[in-house]
């Protein structure tokens, strides 16, 4: 009876221990979100050319050679090949510069090519593609847009689930050295709260977190 006492009070104890230290968990992980600055509500830059990533469709159109125009993939290694040009990088050229790449490699065989490329499906390079992690209703990425908002990111990954702590997310921003921001995605779409609307940075990072309660 007494060893049973004993192991009664034991377990009480590491319960208390354990609560205690969800408890203070629970705190920390509140202070460090607070202690974040909040994210700029303009992020987008007007100097922001698309570039070209794995699994986007490119149209190549070549004045008067209808047989050399046509519709290609990006493949997965960043490579393209349509007629007359086999492995010509892709990866990170804006469709201007893929075209004038073009140029050059059809000029071994036709006279002063002239190309349009046309980006007819758009994924990007992995580098400037939008993750959205943790609580999302679709955890996903996305090819980054211009001007694009937190907003259209939670309607593209069909909003949070019901465990999700809204207020506590934050953004991993690579193009600003990996810092992070917190954002507030409740008051956002739960509360119509427009002022917590920010624009997004190509390689934004999105966490959200689940709650304690």
């Amino acid at each position: 009876m007494l060893k049973n006492n004993r192991m009664f009070r034991n377990a009480l104890g590491a319960g208390r221990y354990f609560a205690v230290l969800l408890a203070a968990t629970f705190l920390v992980g509140c202070a460090t979100t607070n202690e974040l600055s909040p994210a700029p509500a303009t992020a987008a830059s007007s100097e922001y050319n698309y570039h070209i990533g794995p699994g986007d469709t490119v149209n190549i159109v070549v004045w008067r050679n209808p047989e050399l125009s046509m519709s290609v993939p990006v493949r997965p290694d960043g490579k393209l090949a349509a007629p007359l040009i086999e492995d010509l990088p892709a990866l990170g050229k804006d469709p201007a510069t893929l075209a004038r790449d073009i140029e050059k490699a059809l000029a071994k065989f036709i006279r002063d090519p002239v190309v349009t490329v046309i980006v007819t499906q758009f994924v990007g390079p992995y580098s400037e593609q939008i993750r959205v992690v943790g609580e999302a209703a679709k955890p996903q990425a996305l090819p980054y847009r211009q001007k694009m908002t937190l907003l259209d990111v939670m309607i593209a990954v069909g909003g949070v689930t019901d465990f999700a702590d809204g207020n506590g997310a934050t953004i991993l921003r690579a193009g600003d050295g990996n810092k992070q921001y917190s954002v507030r995605i409740k008051d956002l779409i739960k509360r119509g709260d427009v002022s917590a609307n920010v624009e997004m940075k190509p390689g934004d990072v999105l966490i959200i977190p689940r709650s304690w309660f």
